[in-house]
């Protein structure tokens, strides 16, 4: 039997994400741009409503293309807003067109939302060595400074712990536990 940190025994949907996905270093712009979006998504919800829903959420985000959100008008927040399947909260879901329009400016300037988002850990994931999940912090002087800045940049739903969250979905910090099976896996 594998050893997990202790989130991801709840259910199967957290377990296959954490096997497959969490902690993983992530350089392509789409699945950057997918984690930042189900990441402020997940404001005050459950990581596991979110795997839940992720499918329903891709799909009626059109494939998370930032292009195509960037451009959405107010019937297509009001059909997002009616759908079951995803999270129906408007500010959230104007947040999402919002950081959609921010992350294509970013593209713009840096060349790539990569390129941009790497820099508030120079590039290099932080390899962490927590015994126990409570030694894990929520957020962290990087996680802070990325939200300053990508609110400075017109992201919306983007404090200090939901970045710290998307750095550890995305790879870059190393927040598996030493005793959890992926801790080794993704420091390769």
């Amino acid at each position: 039997m594998k050893t997990r940190c202790k989130w991801a025994k709840a259910d199967s949907l957290s377990k296959l994400y954490h096997d497959t996905e969490w902690g993983v270093p992530q350089h392509d712009d789409r699945l950057l741009f997918e984690h930042i979006i189900l990441d402020g998504l997940q404001a005050g919800l459950s990581w596991s409503i979110i795997l839940q829903k992720r499918e329903n959420i891709k799909s009626a985000f059109d494939n998370f293309d930032p292009v195509v959100i960037a451009g959405y008008k107010i019937q297509k927040i009001e059909e997002l807003l009616a759908d079951k399947g995803v999270i129906r909260n408007r500010g959230k879901v104007e947040a999402v067109v919002q950081n959609a329009q921010a992350f294509l400016n970013i593209q713009k300037e840096f060349k790539s939302f990569d390129g941009y988002i790497w820099q508030f850990v120079k590039r290099k994931p932080v390899q962490n060595s927590w015994k126990t999940p409570k030694e894990i912090p929520t957020q962290t002087k990087e996680s802070i400074a990325m939200s300053r800045d990508l609110k400075r940049r017109g992201f919306k739903f983007v404090g200090p712990v939901m970045c710290y969250a998307f750095m550890q979905a995305v790879g870059m910090v190393n927040d598996h536990t030493i005793d959890c099976f992926r801790y080794r896996e993704v420091q390769q």
